[in-house]
Protein backbone atom coordinates (compact mmCIF):
# COMPACT_ATOMS: atom_id res chain seq x y z
CA UNK A 1 0.00 0.00 0.00
CA UNK A 2 1.32 3.74 -1.16
CA UNK A 3 1.85 5.81 1.76
CA UNK A 4 -0.58 8.60 1.46
CA UNK A 5 0.66 12.13 0.64
CA UNK A 6 0.29 15.49 2.65
CA UNK A 7 -2.61 16.77 0.33
CA UNK A 8 -4.21 13.17 0.93
CA UNK A 9 -3.93 13.41 4.57
CA UNK A 10 -5.21 17.15 4.54
CA UNK A 11 -8.16 16.04 2.82
CA UNK A 12 -9.08 13.34 5.26
CA UNK A 13 -8.19 14.93 8.06
CA UNK A 14 -10.38 17.85 6.75
CA UNK A 15 -13.24 15.39 6.67
CA UNK A 16 -12.80 13.47 10.46
CA UNK A 17 -10.84 16.29 12.59
CA UNK A 18 -12.87 19.24 14.23
CA UNK A 19 -12.11 22.45 13.13
CA UNK A 20 -10.88 23.37 16.47
CA UNK A 21 -7.84 21.66 16.70
CA UNK A 22 -5.21 23.78 14.19
CA UNK A 23 -1.81 22.98 13.41
CA UNK A 24 0.94 25.51 12.51
CA UNK A 25 1.58 23.67 9.11
CA UNK A 26 0.06 21.56 6.48
CA UNK A 27 2.98 18.58 6.41
CA UNK A 28 2.58 15.75 7.89
CA UNK A 29 5.99 14.18 9.31
CA UNK A 30 6.53 10.48 8.96
CA UNK A 31 9.95 9.91 10.90
CA UNK A 32 11.67 12.12 12.64
CA UNK A 33 15.49 12.09 14.05
CA UNK A 34 17.37 14.19 16.45
CA UNK A 35 16.51 17.59 14.78
CA UNK A 36 15.17 17.09 11.57
CA UNK A 37 11.89 16.01 10.06
CA UNK A 38 10.91 13.93 7.16
CA UNK A 39 7.18 14.34 5.93
CA UNK A 40 5.24 12.12 3.77
CA UNK A 41 5.82 13.46 0.88
CA UNK A 42 10.42 12.72 1.77
CA UNK A 43 10.69 16.23 2.69
CA UNK A 44 13.19 17.30 5.51
CA UNK A 45 13.12 20.18 7.83
CA UNK A 46 15.38 21.15 10.71
CA UNK A 47 12.95 21.10 14.05
CA UNK A 48 13.44 24.90 15.32
CA UNK A 49 10.42 23.91 17.47
CA UNK A 50 10.93 20.57 19.18
CA UNK A 51 7.42 20.00 19.43
CA UNK A 52 7.11 23.02 21.50
CA UNK A 53 9.90 22.50 23.66
CA UNK A 54 9.20 18.80 23.93
CA UNK A 55 12.39 16.80 22.71
CA UNK A 56 15.14 18.48 24.27
CA UNK A 57 16.99 15.58 24.05
CA UNK A 58 15.98 14.82 20.10
CA UNK A 59 13.20 13.06 18.21
CA UNK A 60 14.03 9.21 18.69
CA UNK A 61 17.19 9.03 20.55
CA UNK A 62 18.34 5.35 20.46
CA UNK A 63 18.18 5.53 24.12
CA UNK A 64 15.12 6.28 25.03
CA UNK A 65 13.42 4.09 22.12
CA UNK A 66 15.20 1.23 23.55
CA UNK A 67 13.84 1.91 27.12
CA UNK A 68 10.02 2.80 25.83
CA UNK A 69 10.46 -1.00 23.57
CA UNK A 70 11.32 -2.85 26.67
CA UNK A 71 8.91 -1.49 28.44
CA UNK A 72 6.40 -2.11 25.65
CA UNK A 73 7.22 -5.63 26.09
CA UNK A 74 6.77 -5.95 29.56
CA UNK A 75 3.49 -4.34 30.48
CA UNK A 76 2.00 -0.81 29.40
CA UNK A 77 -0.64 -0.31 32.01
CA UNK A 78 -1.67 -1.43 35.66
CA UNK A 79 -2.94 1.78 36.66
CA UNK A 80 -0.45 3.07 39.50
CA UNK A 81 -3.23 3.71 41.56
CA UNK A 82 -4.36 -0.08 41.33
CA UNK A 83 -0.57 -1.73 40.96
CA UNK A 84 2.08 -0.03 41.28
CA UNK A 85 5.47 -0.44 39.49
CA UNK A 86 9.22 0.14 39.92
CA UNK A 87 9.26 2.96 36.70
CA UNK A 88 7.51 5.48 38.88
CA UNK A 89 8.82 5.72 42.14
CA UNK A 90 12.49 5.23 40.13
CA UNK A 91 11.39 8.47 38.16
CA UNK A 92 9.83 9.90 41.37
CA UNK A 93 13.44 9.47 43.11
CA UNK A 94 15.18 11.00 40.65
CA UNK A 95 13.02 14.27 40.14
CA UNK A 96 13.24 14.30 44.14
CA UNK A 97 16.87 14.90 43.90
CA UNK A 98 17.15 17.29 41.17
CA UNK A 99 14.74 19.56 42.17
CA UNK A 100 16.47 22.64 43.93
CA UNK A 101 16.09 22.79 47.33
CA UNK A 102 17.97 20.71 50.22
CA UNK A 103 14.75 19.12 51.93
CA UNK A 104 13.00 16.52 51.59
CA UNK A 105 10.58 16.07 48.40
CA UNK A 106 7.65 14.01 47.11
CA UNK A 107 6.29 13.46 43.71
CA UNK A 108 2.77 12.74 41.87
CA UNK A 109 2.59 11.78 38.09
CA UNK A 110 0.06 13.15 35.62
CA UNK A 111 -0.89 13.31 31.69
CA UNK A 112 0.13 16.74 30.54
CA UNK A 113 1.36 20.18 32.02
CA UNK A 114 -2.29 21.46 32.37
CA UNK A 115 -2.86 18.66 35.17
CA UNK A 116 0.40 19.31 36.57
CA UNK A 117 -0.54 23.18 37.12
CA UNK A 118 -4.06 22.11 38.48
CA UNK A 119 -2.74 19.53 40.72
CA UNK A 120 0.01 22.35 42.24
CA UNK A 121 -3.32 24.67 43.08
CA UNK A 122 -4.80 21.58 44.45
CA UNK A 123 -1.93 20.78 46.46
CA UNK A 124 -1.71 24.58 47.85
CA UNK A 125 -5.35 25.02 48.47
CA UNK A 126 -5.69 21.90 50.52
CA UNK A 127 -2.31 22.42 52.80
CA UNK A 128 -2.91 26.49 52.98
CA UNK A 129 -6.90 25.94 53.54
CA UNK A 130 -7.01 29.33 51.50
CA UNK A 131 -8.87 29.96 48.02
CA UNK A 132 -7.27 32.56 46.03
CA UNK A 133 -4.00 31.70 43.07
CA UNK A 134 -2.19 34.63 42.01
CA UNK A 135 -0.98 34.51 38.31
CA UNK A 136 0.56 36.70 35.91
CA UNK A 137 0.06 39.00 32.75
CA UNK A 138 1.55 36.86 29.80
CA UNK A 139 1.11 33.70 31.67
CA UNK A 140 0.67 30.39 29.63
CA UNK A 141 -0.59 27.38 32.25
CA UNK A 142 -2.73 25.36 30.31
CA UNK A 143 -6.33 24.74 28.06
CA UNK A 144 -8.30 22.90 31.14
CA UNK A 145 -11.07 25.06 33.11
CA UNK A 146 -8.79 26.28 35.43
CA UNK A 147 -5.69 26.31 33.84
CA UNK A 148 -7.35 28.61 31.10
CA UNK A 149 -8.51 30.59 33.52
CA UNK A 150 -4.94 30.83 34.88
CA UNK A 151 -3.72 31.99 31.38
CA UNK A 152 -3.60 35.43 30.45
CA UNK A 153 -4.37 35.46 26.41
CA UNK A 154 -7.49 35.53 25.62
CA UNK A 155 -7.23 34.35 21.65
CA UNK A 156 -7.61 31.55 21.40
CA UNK A 157 -6.91 30.09 24.13
CA UNK A 158 -9.96 31.38 26.75
CA UNK A 159 -12.81 32.88 23.51
CA UNK A 160 -15.76 31.64 23.85
CA UNK A 161 -15.13 29.39 26.77
CA UNK A 162 -15.85 31.15 29.72
CA UNK A 163 -17.51 31.11 32.66
CA UNK A 164 -14.21 31.10 33.95
CA UNK A 165 -12.85 29.66 37.57
CA UNK A 166 -13.51 31.85 40.54
CA UNK A 167 -10.37 33.29 42.86
CA UNK A 168 -7.67 33.58 40.53
CA UNK A 169 -5.88 37.29 40.37
CA UNK A 170 -3.69 38.08 37.87
CA UNK A 171 -1.20 40.82 38.12
CA UNK A 172 1.73 42.63 36.31
CA UNK A 173 5.10 40.16 35.21
CA UNK A 174 8.75 41.14 36.31
CA UNK A 175 9.61 43.55 33.44
CA UNK A 176 6.78 45.41 33.81
CA UNK A 177 6.93 45.87 38.16
CA UNK A 178 9.09 44.79 40.74
CA UNK A 179 8.06 42.28 43.09
CA UNK A 180 7.39 44.78 45.51
CA UNK A 181 4.31 45.76 43.96
CA UNK A 182 2.93 42.58 44.85
CA UNK A 183 2.07 44.64 48.54
CA UNK A 184 0.41 47.25 46.80
CA UNK A 185 -1.80 43.96 44.83
CA UNK A 186 -2.49 42.61 48.77
CA UNK A 187 -4.22 46.24 49.29
CA UNK A 188 -6.13 46.56 46.31
CA UNK A 189 -7.29 43.11 44.75
CA UNK A 190 -7.35 40.13 47.01
CA UNK A 191 -6.04 39.79 50.75
CA UNK A 192 -2.75 37.91 51.48
CA UNK A 193 -4.62 35.78 54.37
CA UNK A 194 -6.94 33.80 51.30
CA UNK A 195 -3.94 33.75 48.82
CA UNK A 196 -3.03 29.87 48.78
CA UNK A 197 -0.13 30.54 46.27
CA UNK A 198 1.33 32.40 43.65
CA UNK A 199 2.05 30.58 40.44
CA UNK A 200 4.82 31.40 37.89
CA UNK A 201 6.68 30.49 34.86
CA UNK A 202 10.55 31.37 35.76
CA UNK A 203 10.77 32.46 31.57
CA UNK A 204 7.32 33.03 30.61
CA UNK A 205 6.93 30.92 27.11
CA UNK A 206 3.97 31.71 25.08
CA UNK A 207 3.58 34.76 26.44
CA UNK A 208 6.49 35.87 24.75
CA UNK A 209 9.58 34.41 26.08
CA UNK A 210 9.90 36.69 28.71
CA UNK A 211 12.72 36.40 31.59
CA UNK A 212 12.25 38.47 34.88
CA UNK A 213 15.08 41.41 35.77
CA UNK A 214 17.49 40.20 38.48
CA UNK A 215 16.54 39.83 42.09
CA UNK A 216 12.88 39.40 40.79
CA UNK A 217 12.33 36.26 42.00
CA UNK A 218 14.27 36.21 45.60
CA UNK A 219 12.03 39.20 46.45
CA UNK A 220 8.80 37.17 45.01
CA UNK A 221 9.77 34.10 46.66
CA UNK A 222 10.34 36.50 50.33
CA UNK A 223 7.15 37.97 50.07
CA UNK A 224 5.10 34.22 49.80
CA UNK A 225 7.26 33.18 52.58
CA UNK A 226 6.58 36.10 54.76
CA UNK A 227 3.07 35.53 54.28
CA UNK A 228 2.45 32.01 54.50
CA UNK A 229 1.80 31.91 50.47
CA UNK A 230 3.46 29.09 48.29
CA UNK A 231 5.89 29.71 45.71
CA UNK A 232 4.83 27.57 42.64
CA UNK A 233 6.98 27.61 39.73
CA UNK A 234 5.41 26.07 36.45
CA UNK A 235 8.86 24.66 34.88
CA UNK A 236 6.90 22.95 31.88
CA UNK A 237 8.47 25.04 28.85
CA UNK A 238 11.20 26.46 30.86
CA UNK A 239 12.72 23.27 32.74
CA UNK A 240 14.02 19.88 31.54
CA UNK A 241 17.32 21.93 30.57
CA UNK A 242 16.09 24.52 28.51
CA UNK A 243 17.88 27.70 29.71
CA UNK A 244 21.21 25.96 30.71
CA UNK A 245 19.61 24.20 34.20
CA UNK A 246 17.21 21.28 34.86
CA UNK A 247 14.74 24.28 36.36
CA UNK A 248 15.03 27.50 34.90
CA UNK A 249 14.40 28.78 38.68
CA UNK A 250 17.82 27.83 39.47
CA UNK A 251 19.47 30.44 38.15
CA UNK A 252 17.86 32.84 40.66
CA UNK A 253 18.82 30.72 44.05
CA UNK A 254 14.96 30.28 44.58
CA UNK A 255 13.55 26.70 46.04
CA UNK A 256 9.92 26.40 44.92
CA UNK A 257 7.38 25.01 47.33
CA UNK A 258 6.18 23.24 44.23
CA UNK A 259 7.40 22.74 40.62
CA UNK A 260 5.61 21.82 38.03
CA UNK A 261 7.28 19.48 35.02
CA UNK A 262 6.37 17.89 31.54
CA UNK A 263 7.24 18.83 27.89
CA UNK A 264 10.94 17.45 27.45
CA UNK A 265 10.19 14.88 30.32
CA UNK A 266 9.86 11.93 28.56
CA UNK A 267 10.66 13.43 25.15
CA UNK A 268 7.25 13.23 23.73
CA UNK A 269 5.34 10.72 25.64
CA UNK A 270 2.74 11.91 28.08
CA UNK A 271 4.15 12.26 30.85
CA UNK A 272 3.89 15.58 34.38
CA UNK A 273 4.66 15.63 37.20
CA UNK A 274 4.28 18.23 40.59
CA UNK A 275 7.58 18.21 42.70
CA UNK A 276 7.37 19.52 46.10
CA UNK A 277 8.54 20.09 49.84
CA UNK A 278 7.50 16.51 51.64
CA UNK A 279 5.28 18.08 53.99
CA UNK A 280 3.30 19.94 51.63
CA UNK A 281 2.74 17.01 49.09
CA UNK A 282 1.54 14.65 52.15
CA UNK A 283 -1.23 16.63 53.66
CA UNK A 284 -3.84 15.58 50.61
CA UNK A 285 -5.67 12.66 52.19
CA UNK A 286 -4.82 9.45 50.42
CA UNK A 287 -6.93 8.79 46.82
CA UNK A 288 -7.41 12.66 47.15
CA UNK A 289 -4.62 12.55 44.09
CA UNK A 290 -4.04 10.58 40.72
CA UNK A 291 -5.77 9.34 37.69
CA UNK A 292 -6.18 6.23 35.12
CA UNK A 293 -2.87 6.95 33.43
CA UNK A 294 -0.58 9.48 35.69
CA UNK A 295 3.35 7.61 35.79
CA UNK A 296 2.41 5.41 32.74
CA UNK A 297 5.25 2.80 32.92
CA UNK A 298 6.12 3.31 29.51
CA UNK A 299 6.14 6.98 29.78
CA UNK A 300 8.66 6.77 33.34
CA UNK A 301 11.07 4.41 31.54
CA UNK A 302 11.22 7.02 28.59
CA UNK A 303 11.68 9.90 31.38
CA UNK A 304 13.75 7.81 33.32
CA UNK A 305 16.14 7.17 30.16
CA UNK A 306 15.84 11.19 29.26
CA UNK A 307 17.47 11.41 32.51
CA UNK A 308 20.34 8.78 31.84
CA UNK A 309 20.78 10.83 28.63
CA UNK A 310 21.06 14.25 30.53
CA UNK A 311 24.34 12.70 32.32
CA UNK A 312 25.98 10.66 29.61
CA UNK A 313 25.77 12.99 26.75
CA UNK A 314 25.98 15.93 28.76
CA UNK A 315 22.80 17.91 27.99
CA UNK A 316 22.95 20.93 30.13
CA UNK A 317 26.31 21.86 28.91
CA UNK A 318 24.95 21.10 25.39
CA UNK A 319 22.10 23.36 26.07
CA UNK A 320 24.86 26.47 27.30
CA UNK A 321 26.45 26.04 24.22
CA UNK A 322 23.40 26.19 22.00
CA UNK A 323 22.31 29.30 23.86
CA UNK A 324 25.52 31.01 23.59
CA UNK A 325 25.22 30.40 19.95
CA UNK A 326 22.26 31.41 19.53
CA UNK A 327 22.53 34.60 21.35
CA UNK A 328 25.34 35.53 19.15
CA UNK A 329 23.70 35.38 16.07
CA UNK A 330 20.51 36.58 17.37
CA UNK A 331 22.61 39.75 18.73
CA UNK A 332 24.16 40.41 15.18
CA UNK A 333 20.83 40.34 13.57
CA UNK A 334 19.52 42.73 15.97
CA UNK A 335 22.29 45.32 14.66
CA UNK A 336 21.67 44.45 11.22
CA UNK A 337 17.79 44.13 11.08
CA UNK A 338 15.56 47.21 12.51
CA UNK A 339 12.82 44.75 12.58
CA UNK A 340 13.97 43.31 15.53
CA UNK A 341 13.59 44.64 18.84
CA UNK A 342 14.55 42.54 21.64
CA UNK A 343 16.28 39.10 22.22
CA UNK A 344 13.85 37.55 24.60
CA UNK A 345 14.49 34.43 26.99
CA UNK A 346 17.40 32.71 28.83
CA UNK A 347 19.73 30.05 27.57
CA UNK A 348 18.85 28.04 25.05
CA UNK A 349 15.18 29.19 25.30
CA UNK A 350 15.22 32.40 22.82
CA UNK A 351 13.19 34.50 21.42
CA UNK A 352 13.05 37.23 18.86
CA UNK A 353 11.01 40.44 18.73
CA UNK A 354 9.43 41.81 15.65
CA UNK A 355 8.34 45.51 15.63
CA UNK A 356 7.48 48.23 12.90
CA UNK A 357 7.09 51.63 13.74
CA UNK A 358 7.36 50.94 17.57
CA UNK A 359 4.80 48.38 17.11
CA UNK A 360 4.15 44.31 17.43
CA UNK A 361 4.71 43.51 13.94
CA UNK A 362 2.97 40.40 13.89
CA UNK A 363 2.64 39.73 10.60
CA UNK A 364 6.44 40.24 9.59
CA UNK A 365 6.94 37.08 12.43
CA UNK A 366 4.60 35.05 10.56
CA UNK A 367 5.97 35.57 7.32
CA UNK A 368 9.56 34.50 8.68
CA UNK A 369 7.64 31.24 9.41
CA UNK A 370 6.64 30.79 6.52
CA UNK A 371 9.44 31.45 4.52
CA UNK A 372 11.38 29.57 6.65
CA UNK A 373 9.10 26.20 6.14
CA UNK A 374 8.69 26.89 2.51
CA UNK A 375 12.97 26.33 3.00
CA UNK A 376 13.29 23.64 5.22
CA UNK A 377 13.02 25.30 8.49
CA UNK A 378 10.47 24.98 11.21
CA UNK A 379 10.00 27.91 13.17
CA UNK A 380 7.38 28.81 15.65
CA UNK A 381 5.91 32.28 16.79
CA UNK A 382 4.73 32.92 20.45
CA UNK A 383 3.72 36.15 22.31
CA UNK A 384 0.73 37.97 23.44
CA UNK A 385 0.68 39.84 20.37
CA UNK A 386 2.10 36.91 18.07
CA UNK A 387 5.59 38.57 17.40
CA UNK A 388 8.03 36.75 18.98
CA UNK A 389 9.88 34.15 16.65
CA UNK A 390 11.05 31.52 19.34
CA UNK A 391 13.86 28.83 18.97
CA UNK A 392 13.34 25.55 20.89
CA UNK A 393 15.65 23.18 19.03
CA UNK A 394 17.18 19.64 20.26
CA UNK A 395 20.50 19.83 22.29
CA UNK A 396 21.50 17.59 19.96
CA UNK A 397 21.47 19.64 16.67
CA UNK A 398 24.33 19.73 15.00
CA UNK A 399 26.65 22.43 14.01
CA UNK A 400 26.02 21.81 10.28
CA UNK A 401 21.99 21.86 11.31
CA UNK A 402 22.36 25.31 13.62
CA UNK A 403 24.27 27.18 10.98
CA UNK A 404 21.95 25.99 8.24
CA UNK A 405 18.67 26.80 10.14
CA UNK A 406 20.08 30.05 10.99
CA UNK A 407 21.24 31.21 7.75
CA UNK A 408 17.59 30.45 6.08
CA UNK A 409 16.56 32.51 9.40
CA UNK A 410 19.06 35.51 8.37
CA UNK A 411 17.95 35.19 4.16
CA UNK A 412 14.30 35.22 5.48
CA UNK A 413 14.87 38.56 7.06
CA UNK A 414 16.70 39.69 4.70
CA UNK A 415 13.60 38.67 2.13
CA UNK A 416 10.79 40.26 4.95
CA UNK A 417 13.09 43.24 5.72
CA UNK A 418 12.82 45.08 2.35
Amino acid sequence: MNQPTNDQLNQLRGQVICAGVASVTTNFIDSAQGAILRDVDGREYIDFGGGIAVMNVGHSHPKVVAAIQQQAAKLTHTCFMVNPYEPAVKLAEKLCALAPGDFAKRAVFLNCGAEAVENAVKIARYYTKRPAIIVFENAYHGRTLLTMTMTSKVKPYKFGFGPFAPEIYRMPFGNEVGADKLYDFFVKQVNPEAVAAVVAEPVQGEGGFIAPPPDYFQELAKICRDNGILFVADEIQSGMGRTGKMFAIEHWGVEPDLITVAKSLAAGMPLAAVVGRQEIMDTVHPWGLGGTYGGNPVACAAALAVLEVFEEEDMLAKSVALGEKLKARFEKWQQQFSLIGEIRGLGAMLGLEFVRNGQPAADEAKQLAAYCLEKGLLILVCGSYGNIVRVLAPFVITDEQLEKGLSIMEAGLKEISK
